[in-house]
């Protein structure tokens, strides 16, 4: 049995047995079902239609069938008469959760469409065979990065040694500017080195005198790397796409399909982690286990597994349907809520009036209205186009969101091993603007494509002026 056919029979039984045990309101399961249906669609165009290599289609499908099917039918599921708050203390309404479902299928739609019409626009450039270009410069190029990590490393160890002190929870002392150029552009050069040392190998004849010296600087930058970017300095929505990066770099053949890359990511997000969430909030010790492994049984069979799924990490849904009620009651932003990530580089002190972020928005509407204690929350880029323009804005950033898409797949069949390994990045980065809030993932990104992209460009100029001259 091929993998394809082991993915498909594993989703279908998934998804029946999810709609089959979801009890609720008959027109909210339809609306579910309506929703699962038009993903299912898509899975289906990506799997057995589609040509082209497009992770980015399998991170956007595995995002739609986690946070906007599987996540709210359990939690919507385990709602009683006496509890039907969801883990911000929402309140759940048939009526939001109806209207929730239409935007989503509708933007899904949309970006479906507007995606198929991009991709056959620019099919030319997609579908063009490109091989890698020697660059005589790139030793020099490569051993300069290094240079530039090693100060940063040194200059940065009061910095990483406060992170690897202070808990997840606790803001950091630094601000949010320094956060974002420390830890998104100046951390991640790393990762250009290694992308280059990999361009060199598959470029250069390996016997190259400096095939040694290259060999170093890439151990040297895969420590550095993760130096900075471990569990203990990073979220995991921020690790995920350096480690599968990293995957597409050394391993292309793991991922280098359209159902590898999706079972990849649908058995990581919807099996793994949720799996891991129990081990690491287990209620028994390592030597108790040890001794009675039926305990883990005990784990599952309480539905531990379930409520993984009813916590934070999975409250996109629920926002939306706050999105929509905050909309209902304030009206909409009309573009200024998309001013706080187009232009998160203004600082505040110079902008006083600069708007928060979306995600924030709304959770302080959600403590005003329903006595929740935390404001940080997701806000997918579905309800950042309603909180803007409504419809019109749910139209606009799903056009633009394929739109952006298709250029980067453009990028990830360029000569360019950089551009090819952004272009990667971003498809999983995907998982984490989706979710939201825009301000976050937009910066977040942009920061990326400073460190690995656009520095190491500027280093690599700089080199062959140099020797021109």
């Amino acid at each position: 049995m091929n993998l394809r056919k082991v993915f498909l029979l594993i989703y279908i039984l998934l998804s029946t047995i999810l709609f089959a045990s979801f009890s609720c309101d008959i027109f909210v399961w339809a609306s579910f079902f309506i929703s699962f249906l038009v993903i299912s669609l898509i899975a289906y165009y990506h799997l057995f239609i589609e040509k082209e290599y497009s992770p980015f289609i399998s991170a956007y499908i595995v995002f739609n069938y986690l946070f906007f099917l599987l996540a709210p039918i359990i939690q919507i599921g385990s709602f009683t008469d006496t509890n039907n708050r969801f883990a911000t203390m929402f309140v759940y309404n048939i009526g939001l959760t109806l209207k929730t479902n239409a935007i989503i299928v509708f933007f899904n739609i949309i970006f479906f469409f507007s995606y198929v019409y991009f991709k056959k626009k620019f099919k030319s450039k997609i579908t063009r065979v490109v091989v890698s270009k020697k660059d005589k410069t790139l030793p020099l190029t490569l051993l300069i990065l290094l240079i530039i990590s090693l100060t940063v490393l040194f200059f940065s160890l009061d910095f990483i040694m406060d992170e690897f002190a202070r808990p997840s929870w606790k803001k950091s002392t630094y601000s949010v500017f320094e956060l974002l150029v420390q830890k998104k552009v100046l951390f991640m050069i790393p990762f250009a080195t290694i992308i280059l040392c990999s361009q060199f190998y598959k470029s250069q004849n390996k016997k190259n005198n400096n095939a040694i010296i290259i060999f170093f600087i890439l151990i040297f930058s895969i420590i550095i790397l993760f130096w900075f970017k471990n569990p203990l300095t990073e979220k995991r929505n921020a690790l995920g796409p350096i480690y599968i990066g990293l995957i597409f770099i050394f391993f292309p053949k793991i991922l280098n399909t359209n159902v590898k890359i999706m079972s990849f990511l649908f058995f990581a997000m919807i099996l793994l982690f949720p799996l891991f969430q129990i081990f690491t909030h287990i209620d028994y010790s390592f030597e108790a286990i040890v001794n009675n492994p039926k305990l883990i049984l005990e784990e599952f069979t309480n539905t531990k597994f379930a409520e993984t799924f009813n916590t934070l990490n999975y409250d996109a849904y629920s926002n939306i349907s706050a999105t929509i009620e905050y909309v209902s009651m304030n009206g909409f932003s009309y573009g200024y809520q998309l001013l706080s990530g187009l232009l998160f580089f203004v600082p505040r002190s110079i902008w006083e009036s600069k708007p928060i972020s979306t995600g924030e928005l709304i959770g302080d509407f959600i403590i005003d209205e329903y006595g929740f204690n935390f404001n940080n929350l997701s806000n997918p880029l579905v309800s950042e186009g309603y909180v803007n323009f409504g419809i019109f804005g749910v139209i606009l950033l799903s056009l633009v969101l394929s739109f952006i898409v298709v250029r980067f797949l453009i990028w990830l069949n360029s000569r360019d091993q950089l551009k090819k390994n952004i272009a990667f990045y971003f498809s999983i980065h995907m998982l984490f603007l989706l979710r939201g809030d825009f301000t976050n993932g937009y910066a977040y990104f942009i920061g990326t494509i400073l460190g690995v992209l656009l520095i190491p460009k500027f280093v690599n100029k700089a080199v062959k002026l140099m020797l021109k001259k």
